[in-house]
């Protein structure tokens, strides 16, 4: 502590320790808790030195808001104080113990690195004895004290009374009654600030006065609130007093929430019966305390009822030749496909009143149904919605939980309006056959309402409880297989058939867009690489099985990263890809050519199937060794596939004895029948035909062509029966290089869907019977035929190194 006399004045240099949000009084004592490695401990360790003599100043900031006020940001009259007692608290800190002495004037503030020092003037006041002018004041703070003592009741001022009417020494006790009594830091700054004390004590009263009224009103307040609110729902406490301090203040307007709410529902275009609902919400919001939780299931409610696109629609302008452009733009081939598709954009463009068309587009994974879809959006001009139905097994993904449920949502159809933003949109419902129905409910049976018109004028989700009209929109879904569909949604779609895609539409998809995609997408230029066609043929035969062009994609994002990665070395492009160099890039073939056997072969028969990625082309392998009459059956063959082999089985027994067959060869012989891949699940009737032909070939030793195949059902009569798929099966039959094909006579009238590329290299003969398949397909049918003997001599390896007989 620094002291110096100027002329009668004494003026002292003191640490600093500022007080934040209050004030201290001379004649009383102060307790601050400090951290050790705070500035205001390094002022506490200054006053505790010898130099100190154990004195500071407490002075207090103006803004309490400030965590760093300046020199500028403190009261002018502070507290010098004396250290009594350091006390150890938790950790680093430290509980002070401070008597406040007198008044101090400062004069001068600076800070450094250590806090702030003040040089200031000492104000020691002298005991002033009681006059008339200071007793009429301590008779009117003791009335003040006392009134308020009566009206907050149990004597909670006496003590306060009592030291004001006993007291000698007005000053100090002015000072002492304001430490205690009064709350507001800046009306006890500004009784520190009175160094007169008849000032001092005028302002005491005023300030008393003051605050006793507000905590009066706070009283009232807190009486109001609680008696309104019950004892179970003290949640609701804040929200309460916030309405008893706007209804002390006057102000009764609405709170902005709601009036925000409310101008949304009137600027919308609802219908009567939604805006009423929403209303009827509305008034319960306003009515429930902000903290409850049914608020904010309430406020989830409209936000999502809100957001809803009510009286908005596209504009259709719907043109048939710009439908035309864009599909042609966005997809080669599927030509039929397009055809239909603009048959249903036509009939919109000629009539308004057009609804109920619900087209369902069914095909192998990757031969663009969805995309397909997104384009029938572009060319119609609206919006898309796209809902992925693949795995829902919960009726309430579809139609919404009821909102009484905790985190209830609405259905997914919801979520597409709103995502949309107009209620005559695209809704694309994305593997409608991968539905399944489970003890939470069937979602196909919610999906009967939304597709059908007569119901879905009036469509309520289960959360919103509001209708909404859904016979604007179009609903196009997408599916891999029909036969999966359930039969109520079948009922009320239109199929249409996307097949797989032929080796030119997939070598024109490839060159015309996966390859400029890919390049944009690896940020490569537009010449970055060039792949010849035979090139993309090899990809496509090679490194490709698949009815779609998902892994030619994949195969084409392969090579352009491998040109990326030469880019970012610094060499040179363009690339050109020729045909028999793909290996260094793509690594070895994963696929082999489909070619067939090239020789004639007993008990070997080329079947045709309908798999997930399109056609396939299946060989038939019959072994005849002797036995017991056992049949055997491999290759991971379904139910419906076993029973065609016992039907084939049976059927050749009857055909035996005419055909020179041993009669007995189902008691002395075991039949083992392998359909190859065998990793690869197989099922359905269609082999029927295939596997009667081949256990008569291995039985009568005949063989069988090796550039035919064959596909149909069979009857214990031999009848031979339609199969479906025949587009794709023909399909995988051109791209093995078979030459004939043996189809069921009722089949005849899908090869009109049949690729004309296909047609031109396929022969289709039509059977009835199996008199029919057996004569054109084993060399030698219809001559004089001996039992067969089984000889080492029938044994052919064939070109994968699998041995058939």
């Amino acid at each position: 502590m620094n002291t110096t006399e100027i002329t009668g004045t004494q003026l002292i240099n003191l640490p600093v320790v500022p007080l934040r949000g209050t004030t201290a009084f001379p004649h009383t004592l102060f307790r601050l808790n400090i951290q050790t490695d705070d500035h205001d401990y390094s002022a506490v360790n200054e006053a505790l030195s010898e130099k100190g003599d154990r004195e500071l100043l407490l002075l207090t900031q103006k803004d309490i808001l400030e965590d760093e006020p300046g020199i500028d940001g403190f009261y002018e009259t502070g507290v010098i104080a004396e250290v009594e007692q350091v006390l150890q608290g938790p950790e680093n800190s430290r509980g002070i113990v401070l008597s406040c002495v007198c008044r101090a004037h400062v004069l001068h503030l600076s800070s450094d690195d250590d806090g702030f020092r003040a040089l200031v003037i000492r104000n020691e006041e002298p005991e002033t004895p009681l006059t008339d002018e200071s007793k009429e004041l301590v008779y009117r703070l003791a009335h003040l004290i006392s009134t308020e003592n009566e009206l907050r009741g149990k004597d909670a001022l006496k003590n306060a009374y009592l030291a004001v009417i006993s007291t000698e020494d007005l000053g100090k006790t002015a000072d002492c009654i304001a430490s205690a009594l009064l709350n507001d830091y800046r009306h006890r700054q500004k009784i520190l600030d009175c160094f007169d004390i008849y000032e001092r004590t005028e302002a005491l009263c005023s300030a008393l006065q003051e605050e006793f009224e507000w905590a009066a009103c706070e009283e009232r307040i807190e009486s109001s609130v609680r008696s309104s609110m019950e004892e179970s729902h003290k949640e609701y406490y804040l929200r309460e007093r916030l309405k008893a301090i706007q209804n002390e203040l006057g102000d009764e307007e609405e709170d902005d929430e709601i009036r925000d709410y409310q101008k949304q529902i009137d600027d919308a275009d609802l219908p009567d019966e939604v805006r009423e609902k929403l209303e009827k919400e509305l008034g319960r919001l306003a009515k429930t305390p902000y903290g409850a939780a049914e608020s904010t299931v309430l406020r989830n409610y409209l936000d999502i009822c809100l957001e809803i696109p009510f009286g908005k629609t596209a504009s259709e302008k719907i043109s048939v030749t710009e439908a035309r452009e864009v599909l042609d733009r966005e997809h080669d081939g599927l030509k039929e496909v397009k055809e239909r598709i603009l048959e249903y954009i036509a009939v919109r463009q000629i009539s308004d009143n057009v609804k109920g068309q619900i087209l369902c587009l069914v095909g192998p994974p990757g031969v663009g149904k969805t995309s397909i879809a997104l384009s029938i959006a572009r060319a119609m001009k609206r919006p898309a919605a796209k809902i992925a139905l693949g795995g829902i097994r919960d009726e309430a993904d579809i139609r919404g939980h009821r909102k009484t449920y905790v985190a209830a949502q609405p259905g997914r159809i919801v979520d597409a309006l709103s995502d949309a933003g107009v209620m005559n949109p695209v809704m694309i419902l994305d593997e409608i056959d991968k539905l399944s129905a489970s003890p939470m409910g069937d979602p196909a049976s919610a999906l009967l309402e939304v597709l059908d018109p007569e119901q879905n004028k009036v469509f309520r989700d289960h959360y919103t409880e509001i209708p909404m009209d859904l016979s604007d929109c179009v609903f196009i879904a997408t599916a891999n297989y029909y036969d999966q569909i359930p039969a109520p949604l079948v009922d009320r779609m239109e199929i249409i058939e996307v097949s797989s895609y032929t080796e030119n539409e997939k070598c024109a998809i490839a060159l015309h867009h996966l390859l400029p995609k890919q390049l944009a997408q690896h940020g490569l230029a537009e010449d970055a690489i060039k792949i010849t066609e035979p090139a993309m043929r090899e990809i496509i035969r090679l490194y490709t099985r698949e009815a779609g062009v998902r892994e030619l994609e994949r195969r084409i994002a392969a090579l352009c990263r491998k040109v990326a990665m030469r880019t970012a070395e610094g060499k040179q492009n363009p690339v050109t890809i020729y045909s028999g160099k793909l290996k260094p890039l793509l690594g070895n073939p994963k696929y082999s050519e489909e070619k067939p056997e090239q020789t004639d072969l007993v008990g070997v028969v080329n079947g045709l199937a309908y798999t997930s990625v399109g056609g396939d082309v299946l060989e038939v392998e019959v072994l005849v060794n002797r036995g017991a009459g056992k049949i055997e059956m491999t290759g991971s063959l379904g139910d419906v596939m076993k029973e065609s082999a016992k039907i084939a089985v049976s059927l050749v027994r009857s055909l035996a004895a005419a055909h020179g067959i041993d009669e007995n060869f189902y008691k002395e012989n075991d039949l083992h029948i392998h359909f190859p891949e065998g990793a690869v699940p197989k099922d359905g009737p269609s082999a029927g035909v295939t596997m009667t032909c081949a256990i008569f070939s291995a039985l009568s030793g005949l063989p069988a062509r090796h550039d035919l195949a064959m596909t149909g059902e069979i009857t214990l009569r031999g009848k031979v029966l339609p199969i479906g798929g025949l587009k794709e099966k023909s399909m995988a039959a051109y791209r093995a290089g078979i030459k004939t094909v043996l189809i069921p006579r009722e089949n005849l009238r899908d090869l009109d869907e049949i690729d004309a590329e296909v047609k031109k290299h396929l022969t289709f003969v039509p059977c009835d019977t199996i008199e029919d398949i057996l004569s054109r397909a084993l060399i030698g049918y219809g001559q004089e035929q001996q039992p067969a003997k089984r000889t080492r001599k029938s044994l052919a390896p064939t070109t994968d190194g699998r041995v058939r007989v």
